[in-house]
């Protein structure tokens, strides 16, 4: 029998975490918040879009509530086609399918393609979803210094032959800096190996993606994983890449077979939102536009998408200069680890282009002010 109750371990690790300012608790919020949200990823504001609404609206009247059943079974609707042919075609890749969120997605590839036989190799600032995709995988793991292309040549040299996978983002979440595809591409290519490239923040941001705008898009050995819940306002996560690994994925892949197809609703939006980027290539630049201006005023280096990542002393530093903000009702994230990869806690700002003028301005204002008191 254990020496301490669950209860008793509970209230231990409640009090580590508040007395160490790395308390969360969910908050919720109104249809009618008047707070500025510089918090979320919803970063050219389309999901409130009138078009991505009228989508997310039709599909649901049209398809139903939910879509009944999993992808293999009945679940697969004529939307989710559709969705996947015009994701792939924005890319420029062969083929694209379509999963019930982001952190699925990246499950489903890497569990799917490789396992105690195999090598990954992975970036230290990878997301949560891929490191926990590579534990369920069970492969062998090197681990590389953030964005090190010569560590990842050399974990490719070291291999025994294994089939081998290497782990990296278009846009790191937390410093915002561009990953060098190019490179790592120029490396799997000539090693025999796959790169996968999360775009959850490069998609929308970098219109059609970094690997798009890189001229990687189609290579076989290059396989993309995105979110539909950032840039396009919705729900539900997409893996695009070669016919023979999507079919892979399709068969093997146990996040995709063994969970319900993504909903009518979320499909409808995302497919909306994509046509409204499509059409509206003026999005991306006005989110380029804020970020180069609030991180001059900030004092910080401009990210290569579209978050804002301003150091803080501490985590009880960062969630007071927060709490300032909300006060002047600007809502602003807060990064405090496990959640930081170098343990820097940070105020996480997200520029949006779904922003009035006005609103922005304002808002900008605040966010100098909290920072230069905090900071």
């Amino acid at each position: 029998m254990s020496d301490i109750s669950w209860s008793d371990w509970l209230a231990e690790q409640a009090a580590d975490r508040e007395a160490s300012g790395l308390r969360r608790a969910l908050v919720p919020r109104g249809p009618a918040d008047r707070v500025v949200d510089l918090a979320g990823n919803d970063y050219l504001g389309l999901s409130g879009h009138p078009a991505v609404r009228q989508g997310a609206a039709d599909a649901a009247l049209v398809w139903g509530a939910g879509a009944g059943a999993s992808r293999l079974v009945t679940g697969t609707l004529d939307l989710h086609a559709q969705l996947e042919a015009e994701l792939a075609a924005y890319a420029g890749q062969p083929a694209a399918l379509v999963l019930s969120t982001g952190y699925h997605a990246n499950l489903a590839v890497v569990s799917a393609l490789v396992d105690r036989d195999c090598h990954v190799i992975s970036d230290a600032h990878i997301h949560a979803s891929l490191v926990d995709a590579v534990r369920l995988s069970r492969a062998g793991l090197t681990v590389t210094p953030h964005s090190d292309v010569d560590a990842v040549r050399d974990a490719l040299a070291s291999g025994g032959g294994e089939r081998t996978i290497v782990l990296a983002e278009s846009i790191y979440s937390v410093l915002g800096d561009e990953g060098p595809l190019v490179e790592l591409a120029a490396l799997c290519e000539e090693h025999g190996a796959l790169l996968v490239v999360d775009e959850a923040h490069g998609l929308g941001v970098h219109g059609a993606g970094v690997v798009q705008r890189l001229g990687l898009a189609g290579l076989p050995h290059v396989i993309v994983t995105m979110t539909l819940s950032k840039s396009l306002g919705s729900q539900g996560g997409a893996v695009l890449a070669s016919p023979e690994i999507v079919d892979h994925l399709v068969n093997r892949a146990r996040p995709f077979i063994f969970d319900t197809a993504l909903a009518p609703a979320a499909t409808g939006a995302a497919l909306a939102a994509l046509r409204v980027l499509r059409e509206s290539p003026e999005l991306p630049a006005v989110v380029r536009r804020r970020v180069l201006d609030l991180a001059g005023s900030l004092g910080v280096e401009p990210p290569a998408g579209a978050v804002l990542s301003v150091p803080m002393p501490s985590p009880v530093v960062a969630v007071a200069a927060q709490a300032a903000a909300l006060e002047q009702s600007v809502r602003v994230g807060c990064f405090r680890p496990p959640s930081v990869p170098d343990g820097v806690s940070r105020l996480r700002i997200t520029v949006s282009a779904g922003i009035s003028d006005d609103d922005w301005a304002r808002a900008s204002d605040v966010l100098v002010a909290v920072v230069k008191e905090h900071a």
